[in-house]
């Protein structure tokens, strides 16, 4: 799910770039350190939409160390995964106990248990793949292999320092390969 966030961040700017596009330079800065990186606790920072205080022109000079520090606030998009919601992604691997995919930056694990039974590993299909041999999927040979869009539905997260994982599932209704 997207949300908007504001949050804190503290520059380091050496003395060479002190001057009339020092704002400039802060902003770019920003743009470089943030987007398209991942804090476990908000999600995945997609873009800074605005800075919001206006005196990131004053920073503070730290004793004994010639760069200058700068409390920078910012509003930004971010996108954090959440229990229930459904995904497009794209396999990335197979294995006899699943496969992963990756929808963007967020690795999802969908183990054979949350598959629709008539799913089974064919490690000599190539490349190795699930198919489907009737069952509930709808007597049709659908196969999931590396590369195979999918819809999956996030079951759980896991967030660690600079990323976050999740479980999914495609044994519901509507989900599965597209």
């Amino acid at each position: 799910m997207f949300f908007i966030k504001d949050l804190t961040l503290t520059l380091t700017l050496h003395p060479s770039h002190f001057g009339p596009d020092m704002k400039t330079h802060l902003r770019h800065r920003l743009l470089q350190d943030v987007e398209g990186t991942c804090t476990g606790e908000h999600g995945y920072i997609v873009c800074v939409l605005d800075i919001l205080n206006s005196t990131t022109t004053h920073g503070k000079v730290v004793p004994f160390d010639p760069c200058a520090h700068f409390n920078v606030q910012y509003k930004a998009l971010v996108w954090k995964p959440i229990r229930g919601e459904v995904v497009d992604a794209q396999v990335s691997s197979v294995s006899p106990m699943g496969f992963f995919a990756h929808a963007g930056p967020l690795a999802v694990f969908i183990s054979r248990h949350l598959m629709p039974t008539g799913f089974e590993h064919r490690p000599q299909h190539t490349p190795p793949a699930y198919v489907s041999t009737g069952g509930t999927t709808g007597g049709g040979n659908t196969v999931i292999s590396v590369g195979v869009p999918i819809r999956v539905k996030i079951v759980g997260t896991r967030a660690d320092v600079g990323s976050i994982s999740a479980i999914g599932s495609i044994k519901e209704d509507y989900l599965g390969p597209l």
